[in-house]
């Protein structure tokens, strides 16, 4: 009796602290809490992938599976969130104790991509990588643990601060809620890639994820300030214990007497979930068949988030190899997930007061699994969208040697043009100061090189699987220098560069972002890493200098030759000659926007109105339950990712998009099948039946009575002779 008169105080205290303009002032704090909270999740998300690429050094492969490995654990943990804030420790504590791991998980990582800590010899990489692995896995377990265990609970914490008279605030908090997740991740997708491409570091500069995690880290600090700033203000709901557990409870105890019983002896029921009426209540057990109906829905529903989530891996790693230059504004591969809480914040509107309207006003019943179905096949439009940009930038990709192969360029160094003879080749005049357009291609490690005339043949031994230049000297009686070349695209969109001496006198080349160091005669430097825009080089050669400047595009390699008849002065750029190794990044990052479209309008219409559905389908306790099944459904799909990257290996980006597209519209016509038999229903209704009934059959007493009279029949009904068949039946019926 006291704990009922201690609840009913509880709920009076609803809603009744201080107000400011009809609201609790505590669902302020709420407010800002989620906000900066979504901020240091999507923030630190955004440039996971290419961390994981260009700091831990990690091929595509790896990189796509350990982040759609953390994306899974984010949401699989918020249903450990929701058992322990409602059956032990309640919505605050769960909050505040999950902040406390999910912001020491955000510190590890930014410390994790500190590379000074372990760069002892000062070259710009970490020379302990095992230290910055464990640490980084360490932090993003902690990372999947708070943010998932406190998912299911700071929205219902949030609609547990108003009352009764509060209907109309509440409703509009929620909606203020949701602006401020997709607020948080719209600022942060913008903002940490910038800082990501900041250089920073102690003794070498390198790109700055440091800083990137950083600032995520120090929002996660501040949303657990705020959120324990305002404890004097919130009310506090007691656990109350979970459903999901009873819910688990009942399915299991059914599970297991059907196999007790599992003797055809024993009559059938009309659904395996009537074998626990014996000990749970018929309304539960109803409402469990509720939920069980949608979940068999949810079963092909984890395909679509397969696609939708490798915007932030297989995309991101896509767009490092476009070119991101819009004019006055250069993106970042990490910040073309900005597309996506935009299009949201656009398209959501539109199609609740545009788009459905008018496909209502057509008379045609656009119901939600409709609506569902219609965005997976959108879905699977995007990545058709992202096959296509796929094979244009395949296009522009150089061809690399195979493990059998060897690739040659050739640089005329002297002032006199000359005739040179390959293997299988015809002759080629090659000017004076200028490189061969292309590379020539060989098998076997041995070739034959015939140049000039006089001839001159000299043997050339060609490493397999790499690409080499052969400086030829003025003198071609010289001694010929053969140079390593790239054999992949420079990384992070930069471009490498390097410089062929030809004088006789050694030249220093500089510029603001990158040193060349002394280039001895007759020599070439190793390449440095220049990034997009004009950049201008001084050469100096003694007291004698100039400045050469170019314009860079994305992801290129360049040697530039610097002749012996140069003239140091004002007019020098005119005499330096350049040979494009790597082309630049030709096809634009504008290319992916109709793929974040597709995806953005199919998750609009399957995400949104797959909420919407499982909340109208659920009964009034079990809405969480549902809500779990959707989250699974989501980690699911993750783990998918996870075993294609992993075990399909296959070659082609643009085959990989292809077999996900198919998986999605093989597994979206299975959905409209199953989509075509459901039965919609009225929970509330079904329940007021069972209620009215139960009431009809008379007290608690007599309902007791009938369950053990149950269970003593049960036991009888395993002794009954076979001949009494008939008569067990209808005593199950009834």
């Amino acid at each position: 009796m006291a704990d009922h008169e201690d609840l009913q105080k509880e709920k009076k205290n609803k809603g009744t602290s201080k107000e400011v303009c009809g609201y609790p002032l505590s669902i302020f704090f709420i407010v800002v809490n989620e906000f900066c909270e979504r901020f240091s999740y999507y923030g630190m998300r955004a440039v996971l992938v290419l961390y994981f690429k260009y700091f831990l050094r990690w091929d595509d492969d790896l990189a796509t599976s350990i982040y759609h490995t953390f994306v899974a654990l984010c949401y699989l943990t918020p249903i450990l969130g929701a058992i322990v804030a409602d059956s032990w420790l309640g919505k605050f504590k769960t909050i505040i104790y999950l902040s406390i791991v999910y912001a020491i998980g955000q510190v590890a990582m930014a410390v994790s991509a500190i590379h000074d800590i372990t760069d002892t010899n000062r070259d710009g990489t970490p020379d302990n990588m095992t230290f910055h692995v464990v640490l980084s896995m360490v932090g993003l377990f902690l990372i999947a643990l708070g943010t998932g265990g406190i998912k299911p609970c700071v929205a219902a914490f949030g609609g547990d601060q108003f009352g009764d008279h509060q209907e109309r605030q509440r409703r509009t908090f929620f909606s203020v809620f949701y602006l401020c997740i997709n607020g948080g991740s719209l600022l942060s997708t913008i903002i940490t890639p910038i800082l990501r491409g900041q250089d920073c570091g102690i003794y070498s500069k390198q790109k700055c994820y440091s800083l990137a995690f950083g600032v995520p880290a120090a929002l996660m600090v501040v949303a657990l300030i705020v959120f324990i700033v305002g404890s004097g203000m919130y009310y506090k709901a007691k656990p109350e214990g979970n459903i999901m557990l009873d819910v688990c409870k009942c399915i299991g105890f059914a599970l297991k007497n059907r196999y007790r019983h599992r003797s055809k002896r024993f009559p059938k029921r009309e659904h395996w979930m009537d074998w626990a009426e014996e000990k749970y209540d018929k309304l539960l057990i109803a409402q469990i068949k509720m939920v069980l109906k949608v979940l068999f829905l949810y079963i092909p529903l984890p395909m679509f988030w397969t696609l939708f989530d490798q915007k932030g891996s297989r995309w991101t790693l896509q767009a490092t190899t476009m070119d991101g230059n819009f004019g006055s504004v250069v993106i970042q591969p990490d910040q073309m997930q900005t597309f996506n809480p935009i299009l949201i914040l656009t398209l959501v509107p539109i199609m609740d007061s545009v788009i459905y309207p008018l496909i209502k006003k057509c008379g045609l019943n656009f119901t939600p699994l409709k609506r569902m179905t219609v965005g997976m096949f959108l879905a699977a439009i995007a990545f058709v969208c992202a096959a296509v940009v796929q094979l244009e930038i395949d296009k522009t990709l150089p061809v690399f040697p195979t493990d059998s192969q060897s690739q040659l360029k050739l640089l005329n160094m002297g002032n006199i043009p000359v005739t040179v003879q390959l293997p299988g080749n015809e002759p080629m005049i090659l000017p004076a100061h200028r490189a061969s357009e292309d590379y020539f291609t060989f098998e076997g490690g041995q070739i034959s090189v015939t140049i000039g005339i006089p001839l001159v043949t000299q043997n050339i031994f060609l490493a397999n699987k790499e690409r080499q230049t052969l400086l030829i000297p003025s003198n071609i009686v010289d001694q010929w220098q053969l140079t390593k070349d790239l054999t992949s695209k420079p990384q992070e969109g930069n471009n490498a560069i390097r410089f062929v001496n030809g004088m006789s006198a050694a030249v220093s080349v500089s510029t603001s972002t990158a040193s060349f160091e002394q280039i001895q005669p007759l020599y070439f430097s190793n390449y440095s890493q220049i990034k997009n825009g004009r950049r201008t080089f001084t050469l100096q050669s003694g007291s004698q200098s100039c400045e050469f400047s170019r314009n860079f595009g994305f992801g290129s390699s360049y040697t530039f030759f610097i002749p012996s008849n140069l003239t140091f002065g004002p007019n020098c750029q005119e005499s330096i000659t350049e040979a494009e190794d790597i082309k630049p990044n030709a096809v634009h990052m504008a290319l992916q926007i109709p793929q974040y479209f597709f995806i953005t309008a199919g998750e609009v219409m399957f995400s949104v109105t797959g909420l919407e559905f499982s909340y109208s389908q659920a009964p009034s306790n079990m809405k969480a339950v549902l809500q779990a099944g959707w989250l699974l459904t989501v980690a699911i799909g993750n783990f998918i990712v996870l075993i294609v990257a992993e075990l399909a290996k296959i070659p082609k980006k643009w085959a990989e998009y292809i077999l996900f597209a198919s998986l999605l519209v093989a597994v979206c016509l299975i959905f409209s099948v199953m989509a075509y038999f459901y039965t919609y229903i009225d929970p509330a209704e079904i329940e007021a039946q069972f209620r009215k009934k139960l009431s009809d059959d008379g007290n608690d007493d007599d309902k007791k009575d009938k369950l053990q009279r149950s269970e003593v029949e049960m036991q009888k009904r395993a002794s009954v002779s076979s001949d009494d068949e008939d008569h067990k039946s209808k005593q199950t019926k009834m």
